[in-house]
């Protein structure tokens, strides 16, 4: 019998209630079609109620896709996501306490498959102690509706662990490129390995059904074992859909240098324009030093990848991104999880496996907010709670990591040969008393003894064991009326204060090689 059904009939296959867990990397891995059958099922007919979608990263295009698609009061009773902000129509929800809804690191869901497929209790990890999900804080829950206690304080052999719960999954929407008519699956232009596999195998293993999004379909048995990334046998059913439906990115329809399929001429790409932004990478890459793996967030700080190239030290060490790619240039904006030119690309849940375990040398993180003991905010924005990503994960096992943005937000400055001048300033402040939500702790950084920096245009801080710490200002700038009176705390000002330098506020820098090799 096939296994080949429409989108439509595999939206009937959802009950009330129902626990639905998606593959997903903003449109990456995202069984889009089988969404828009989902959702003209509930329009129409009210059906399925109450069901509880989970993801890992970011479903959606900042617009009407991805998990937007399910954002329905009745469709939806709970979500259990690691980031929301890219599908606004969802957020509302939780804003508006529509629905339950946890949301919690990336590489514990990520890995938290397997643990189900295995029947084992969930993930047991010191990821999360100290923020937002440490259920001595709020557990990951973010809306009053939610109540359920999903994240447990536990103790093995006298320390504390934290433990993210297992539960059953009635339903695997997957994402593949061609399935064969057995329902094996391989992933020849996709831009990343997924989570696919062993949330196939907890569905599986659990009673749930696994259905499958491609985009070819092919002869039974003609596809190599090797290229099969998931065996026949665990997937149920098969939707062909519409190449439109089944993006690359959120922004690429298909680039063969996105999947390593080609490899493309890196040269041609423009530097980064003179600004604010390009400045904070540059002082950032001062950071780097020769044969590091390194982890660039989105935003600011995936700038450093820019300024290492134009500076001709990229080939010097290893970029790598939380979704598995080792090497090349990871890919920035709409096309963001991915990487031109790649070296390597393993399973998300695998990378995870290896950052949590301190595999990462240095990570350079946006930020959003930070407050006098150094915790860092990137998950809650007034009313909007977005999530961490895999921000928690990062931070807390990276050897070294280095926060990049701006002092306050809006500000304008004017940049010269002999400095910074700031012409007005920001509409909000970044350094506050106390963040709104801890995303990153300073406390457990501390204890671990983790090299923390923040780096802006106008200065640079370090978390030390007395406090944050102001250790580089911007020349041409006032202490008090350009640094301290943008910040709602006093921080500590290191008695060798000194000038960032100079050079980083010109047009044309030319010196990041000599420091790396000066830093090795």
């Amino acid at each position: 019998m096939t296994k080949v059904i429409t989108a439509d009939q595999a939206a009937e296959l959802i009950k009330d209630g129902d626990t639905v867990a998606w593959t997903t990397i903003g449109m990456s891995y995202f069984a889009e079609e089988i969404a828009q059958a989902l959702e003209k099922r509930f329009v129409e007919t009210g059906s399925p109620k109450g069901i509880t979608p989970v993801h890992d990263c970011g479903c959606g295009d900042g617009k009407d896709a991805g998990m937007s698609h399910l954002a329905y009061p009745g469709l939806v009773k709970r979500l259990i996501s690691g980031h929301t902000g890219q599908a606004p129509k969802m957020g509302q929800l939780i804003a508006d306490n529509q629905i339950e809804a946890y949301l919690l690191p990336q590489g514990v869901l990520a890995t938290l498959w397997r643990q189900i497929a295995g029947h084992k209790p969930g993930v047991i990890t010191k990821v999360g102690m100290g923020t937002f999900v440490d259920p001595r804080i709020s557990g990951g829950k973010v809306t009053d509706k939610t109540t359920e206690d999903l994240v447990k304080l536990i103790d093995i052999e006298d320390e504390q662990w934290l433990l993210y719960k297992s539960f059953p999954v009635n339903v695997a929407i997957i994402r593949a490129t061609t399935a064969d008519e057995n329902g094996n699956l391989t992933v020849e232009e996709e831009a990343q390995i997924s989570e696919a596999l062993p949330m196939a195998q907890a569905a599986h293993n659990t009673g749930g059904i696994v259905i499958a999004q491609v985009k070819y379909l092919a002869e039974a048995k003609s596809l190599h074992p090797k290229d099969v990334k998931i065996p026949g046998v665990l997937v149920d059913y098969v939707v062909v859909a519409d190449p439109e439906n089944h993006k690359q990115t959120i922004t690429t329809l298909y680039n063969p240098g996105l999947a390593g399929n080609v490899r493309v001429p890196l040269g041609a790409i423009p530097p980064m324009p003179f600004s604010e932004r390009k400045l904070i990478a540059r002082r950032a890459a001062m950071e780097l030093r020769p044969d590091v793996l390194v982890n660039l967030g989105i935003g600011v700080p995936d700038g450093v990848a820019s300024v290492a190239a134009e500076e001709g030290v990229v080939d010097q060490f290893t970029l790598t991104t939380e979704l598995g790619t080792y090497g090349g240039v990871p890919a920035s904006g709409g096309d963001f999880g991915a990487a031109w030119n790649a070296d390597a690309i393993i399973e998300h849940h695998a990378q995870f496996d290896f950052y949590d375990g301190g595999g990462l040398d240095i990570a350079f993180l946006g930020l959003a907010q930070a407050d006098a003991k150094g915790n860092l905010n990137v998950s809650k924005f007034g009313p909007r709670v977005v999530g961490p990503g895999g921000f928690i994960n990062i931070t807390q096992s990276a050897k070294k990591v280095v926060f990049c943005g701006t002092l306050t937000a809006g500000a304008k400055v004017e940049f010269s040969e002999t400095g910074v001048k700031v012409l007005q300033e920001g509409k909000a402040k970044k350094f506050v008393e106390a963040v709104d939500h801890i995303t990153f702790s300073g406390d457990i950084a501390r204890q671990n003894g983790q090299p923390v920096i923040y780096i802006t245009e106008r200065a640079v801080f370090e978390l030390r064991d007395e406090g944050m710490t102001l250790t580089e200002i911007a020349p041409g700038l006032d202490l008090e009326r350009d640094v301290l009176a943008a910040m709602d705390f006093r921080p500590l000002v290191a008695d060798d204060l000194r000038e960032m330098p100079i050079e980083l506020f010109q047009e044309r820098w030319g010196g990041l090689k000599q420091i790396m090799k000066a830093g090795q």
